[in-house]
């Protein structure tokens, strides 16, 4: 049985913008709360995504960064941090509620809960990868999936493989910063806008097109070569770099929707006007929610944020007087 030290007010699940934002609003209103996030870092999308992309429809901040948004609302939330904790590479398998308390099993461990509130988006994402033998020895080192600063393949021989937007923004980029810039794709023509296309076409970076990655060799936990194949020929070239960008895009999973007891159709949990699911006890917000006239950005769901909340703390104490109270009579 759980000690009342192990459990939470409110667990969110997810640790995106959204998920961010709510776990902030509700320590304002002085409960104690847990995010579990299935990736290593916080952030969600905007963060690993497109961390030096510009988001200019996010309130009070003509652009921003996904990075700089990130870093703001964990800023945010550091004023409530002796109230909040954070589990990183948790998956969550399932809910069972007993006593008015929910066990929340994930990969790991099993965690305690009075109130849930889902945040977690579309679902966990994870990178597409190339497939290769000893990739997940470089990964993380000098293999990368996402590029969170620049600055850090400065006089580089940087190669990237993928043939979508963000590969080519990431070589058009790079192409003013690394010692040189390869970009393999496995069709001659790219994904990515025409304009950017028409950047890349104009730059110094190398296109090899058609080719396939084959093999990756390395040292230790470096990887300093990359074979690639032409496609459809025998054609072979060993490419020497000093870092290597994999952008084949990231895949999204709400595999374990089924085992959350909560009505969904897809990757979409139905809710009601105040954010309620099927099941008492448990909200869902932000991307993951669905309802009539929805609207998917970042800034919908920092509004449904403090509705579940507030929402989940009726819930978990409905003798308190949970009058809202603005921020500027709470925090001197």
């Amino acid at each position: 049985m759980a000690t009342e030290e192990e459990i939470y007010d409110i667990t969110i699940i997810g640790g995106g913008p959204v998920g961010l934002f709510a776990a902030f609003y509700a320590g304002l209103r002085g409960v104690r709360v847990k995010i579990i996030e299935s990736l290593s870092e916080l952030g969600g999308q905007p963060a690993i995504l497109y961390p030096e992309k510009v988001i200019y429809d996010i309130a009070g901040f003509p652009a921003i960064t996904g990075a700089d948004l990130t870093e703001q609302l964990i800023k945010q939330l550091e004023r409530f941090k002796d109230k909040t904790s954070i589990c990183l590479k948790e998956e969550v398998k399932s809910f069972l509620k007993e006593d008015n308390v929910f066990t929340i099993e994930t990969d790991k461990k099993n965690h305690f809960s009075k109130a849930i509130i889902i945040a977690c988006g579309n679902g966990a994402f994870a990178p597409r990868t190339l497939g290769l033998e000893n990739e997940d020895l470089y990964a993380d080192h000098n293999l990368f999936y996402n590029v969170h600063q620049l600055d850090q393949f400065a006089g580089k021989k940087v190669v990237i493989c993928g043939g979508g937007d963000s590969a080519v923004d990431w070589a058009n980029a790079l192409d003013k910063i690394a010692e040189s810039v390869t970009l393999v794709h496995r069709r001659t023509a790219f994904r990515a806008h025409e304009h950017s296309v028409e950047l890349l076409q104009a730059s110094h970076v190398q296109l090899l097109t058609p080719y396939l990655p084959i093999e990756l060799k390395g040292q230790a936990n470096q990887v300093n070569r990359l074979l690639i194949q032409k496609v459809k020929t025998k054609e072979i070239k060993e490419l020497d770099l000093d870092a290597l960008i994999v952008s084949f895009g990231f895949s999204t999973s709400n595999k374990n929707l089924k085992n959350w007891n909560v009505d969904y159709k897809r990757s979409s949990i139905h809710v009601s006007s105040l954010f309620e699911t099927s099941q008492k006890g448990i909200y869902a917000i932000g991307d993951a929610a669905d309802y009539e006239g929805k609207i998917d950005l970042i800034a919908t769901g920092f509004g449904e944020a403090p509705i579940a909340v507030s929402q989940a703390i009726s819930y978990i104490y409905p003798e308190r007087d949970n009058r809202l109270v603005h921020s500027t009579s709470l925090i001197k």
